[in-house]
């Protein structure tokens, strides 16, 4: 599974290869570095922590900037990413091929890729039962009065109290979702921006998850993992070495 966090611009649209119209959204996609590597044998669990940031010190109230960041969070970054982050966790069955410092953006994903997104939905504040569980309500007439958008009953008298769950007014929105199945419609490498056909959870500036599926790619295009792979050539040629130096002695000796 490959993974990238940013913040949600706005809803845009763009011009296909047929000529239709596309609605999209924007997204503002942070440069992503490898902060801790989990094993099953330290941890419990494989997993490798990612860190994302712009690059450069967020301003205040940026969604990549985060809290007050304390020592020991601090000292976990050191030289690693510059400025306030976003830590995000994602499991892998194969951590050899990651290694800390590592750093990746959208060399990951490609245009036409099926993606989820994941983000919190818009608060909506305190809202009634009609509005947040589409409640039908009670009738307007034949002696209802001031009644109209109440609950109604909330259960017997014999239990003397509420169940869990039970559909009542209370805080609506601000929650995570998920969508999936999204078409990438468009990557500004340039600019770290990725266009997502359709729309995202989250209002503007918010903060999101982009998955799909697939290894993820270091920048500049090579796979994760492929320092390993040179220095197994780097051995292979080695041991060449080795064989035509025991081929030019037993020619010698002859």
């Amino acid at each position: 599974m490959k993974i990238l966090l940013g913040k949600k611009l706005n809803m845009t649209q763009i011009y296909a290869e047929d000529g239709s119209v596309v609605p999209v959204t924007a997204v503002k996609v942070g440069n992503g570095v490898v902060v801790q590597i989990k094993n099953e044998k330290k941890q419990g669990y494989n997993a490798v922590q990612l860190g994302f940031s712009e690059g450069s010190q967020p301003k205040a109230g940026h969604p990549l900037a985060g809290k007050h960041v304390s020592k020991s969070v601090a000292g976990h970054l050191k030289g690693l990413v510059d400025g306030p982050v976003k830590l995000i966790e994602m499991r892998v069955e194969n951590v050899e091929k990651f290694e800390k410092g590592q750093k990746f953006g959208l060399d990951s994903f490609e245009k036409g890729e099926k993606v989820s997104v994941s983000g919190l939905t818009k608060g909506q504040g305190f809202a009634g039962v009609i509005k947040r569980h589409n409640f039908s309500g009670a009738d307007a007439s034949h002696g209802t009065k001031h009644h109209e958008r109440s609950p109604g009953s909330i259960g017997a008298t014999d239990p003397a109290r509420v169940f869990p769950g039970k559909k009542m007014a209370g805080h609506m929105g601000n929650v995570r979702a998920t969508v999936k199945n999204l078409e990438i419609a468009e990557i500004d490498k340039e600019n770290g921006i990725i266009k997502i056909k359709g729309a995202v959870p989250g209002a503007r500036n918010g903060l999101v998850e982009i998955r799909g599926e697939g290894d993820m790619s270091a920048q500049g295009g090579s796979a994760l993992g492929g320092k390993a792979v040179e220095s197994e050539n780097k051995e292979v040629k080695k041991d060449d070495k080795d064989d035509k130096k025991d081929v030019s002695k037993m020619q010698d000796d002859k």
